[in-house]
């Protein structure tokens, strides 16, 4: 166990460097993005979201670099659970959502729709190959496009959450006052570090207790890694902001999916174990199956929601396990 230590001290560090170098990121590439006269609303569903996934975006690009695609693939399906029943659940328990955004419970069959999509580009040969990784970033295209024309609908009351959550982006200044792009730099090279240290922590970890890297991926991985959809939704709630917290998780899940194993696929193809198909997808399929209904009646997830979100989250876990 002791020789164990410096492998698990590695991937604690890494985890630590991999979230704030997020949390510079998202809150650079922000104001960055308002300052380029992107409307508060596209940054909050875009910018945002995808920064708070961008953890997972380097774990797992760079395991599938270093040939762990295994990692990879249970990181993406490890964190869309969590960002759902963990996330979506503590949320909701400390706060009840009241959400209004249109755009958010369009996007839900939209991430519904891109999680059930990875069987066909699978299925047949178990590989996400090339060409699959570029049929996922053109869909993320298009939902950018659904976003960006679907934003100019939204009602006055969301937009003005949106406003006000950027004016906190905004004032939400560091000890160092650097310019956006600096934090935008810093964060990204956070993440590089974090990221790296969290792969080959992790890969180290399960080697020595004999586990796959899709279970360590599933499990402390994907945990890590939705520490920053976990920070922005629990603080969006606090500040009575419910569809900044509903969207992010909404919009970190269809990104992961399309853009994560998208940009990992194209990078170099990945293996997807058989047993991913049987257990990981179809839960991850559950779990936004369940969430839809809750949000349909009357568009709330309140606390006896939440605390069902959570008791899913940790029965698939086990199940899992």
């Amino acid at each position: 166990m002791t020789a164990l230590l410096p492998d698990v001290l590695l991937l604690v560090l890494g985890i630590g460097v991999l979230y704030y170098g997020a949390e510079w990121l998202v809150r650079g590439a922000a104001r960055l993005a308002a300052s380029l006269g992107v409307s508060p609303i596209v940054v909050g569903l875009t910018v945002v979201s995808f920064g708070t996934s961008a953890p997972e975006l380097v774990v797992s690009t760079v395991a599938a670099l270093s040939g762990n695609s295994d990692l990879a693939i249970g990181n993406v399906m490890g964190s869309n659970l969590a960002n759902i029943g963990l996330i979506l659940g503590l949320t909701a328990l400390l706060k009840p959502l009241d959400v209004q955004a249109r755009v958010v419970w369009r996007e839900m069959p939209l991430m519904l729709l891109v999680t059930v999509a990875l069987y066909p580009l699978v299925m047949e040969d178990l590989t996400l190959g090339r060409g699959d990784g570029v049929i996922l970033l053109l869909a993320l295209g298009a939902y950018l496009l659904f976003v960006s024309h679907s934003v100019e609908t939204e009602s006055a009351v969301v937009l003005e959450e949106y406003q006000d959550y950027m004016r906190e982006v905004e004032q939400a200044r560091t000890v160092v006052d650097l310019s956006d792009v600096t934090w935008v730099i810093l964060g990204s090279c956070g993440l590089v570090l974090g990221g790296y240290a969290i792969v080959q922590g992790a890969v180290q970890v399960a080697s020595a207790l004999g586990v796959s890297q899709v279970i360590i991926g599933l499990t402390v991985v994907a945990v890590g890694t939705s520490l920053p959809e976990l920070a922005t939704s629990v603080v969006a709630a606090a500040h009575r902001e419910p569809d900044i917290a509903v969207g992010n998780v909404i919009g970190s899940n269809i990104f992961n999916v399309a853009a994560i194993l998208g940009v990992a696929a194209v990078i170099e193809p990945m293996v997807i174990p058989p047993s991913v198909l049987r257990r990981e997808l179809p839960a991850v399929i559950a779990m936004s199956v369940l969430v839809f209904p809750f949000l349909r009646t009357g568009w709330r997830l309140g606390r006896v929601e939440g605390a069902v979100l959570l008791a899913a989250y940790v029965l698939a876990g086990v199940y899992l396990l």
